[in-house]
């Protein structure tokens, strides 16, 4: 990642270089290592690391799909009681197929809610969580929790268009694909409002869908 940097004597800008810090797991507590790694490989979730050591320190690292970070968990790994991790953000382009993925895996899952009030998704205010997903489905909008045989609580929100500034520009990334799916039809359900707009078949709707979709994924202004 680059930005640039100013002499104070000269005022002349260069380019500098910031590390990337690059979020690659996230340590969970829990009670027994061998009923969580068969919980969240039940999910479909990857198994990336079992490594156990004389010493008793032992480590296990899994995967969600199409996820670029992973959970850690073991034994001499924590001194957080187990079940205490709350609110771990799980991303996805359709909460509702999310949901029954995760419930037909064997996962008990709260039903699709969205909050009616700032941060009422974290269950700590008086109400605020109204049933189903947001209005019109709006991105970052809509929301569902499960958890792990200890408690560790796990968010999903469904997130389709990212704010702008929110993503690198360089590149347009999908991790799986089902998100390619899904922003391939979102692009289709525009596109069709598009061409009713302007009441003739639009020829050239692989460059429109590719703008869509990019825009979408930059948090860009859509084409209309």
């Amino acid at each position: 990642m680059n930005s640039t940097a100013t002499d104070p004597e000269t005022g002349a800008t260069a380019a500098t270089s910031k590390a990337d810090l690059k979020l690659e797991a996230v340590v969970i507590p829990v009670a027994d290592v061998d009923r969580s790694k068969k919980f969240y490989e039940d999910l479909g979730w990857r198994l990336d690391a079992d490594f156990g050591f004389d010493n008793g320190f032992r480590v296990v690292q899994l995967t969600p799909p199409g996820s670029p970070a992973s959970i850690q968990f073991g034994t001499l790994i924590t001194g957080q009681q187990p079940g205490t991790a709350e609110g771990i953000y799980l991303v996805v382009s359709d909460i509702e197929t999310a949901h029954d993925q995760l419930v037909g895996l064997g996962a008990e899952v709260s039903d699709v809610f969205h909050p009616e009030s700032p941060g009422a998704q974290f269950g700590r205010l008086d109400g605020g969580q109204a049933a189903g997903p947001a209005d019109d489905g709006a991105s970052y909008g809509s929301f569902a929790t499960f958890r792990d045989p200890d408690g560790n609580t796990f968010l999903l929100q469904q997130v389709t268009a990212r704010i702008p500034g929110r993503v690198e520009t360089s590149s347009t990334e999908y991790a799986s694909v089902s998100d390619l799916v899904g922003a391939l039809k979102r692009a289709a359900a525009a596109h069709g409002e598009h061409e009713a707009r302007t009441g003739e078949e639009d020829a050239n709707w692989p460059e429109w869908y590719a703008a869509y979709m990019v825009a979408e994924n930059h948090g860009t202004e859509l084409p209309v």
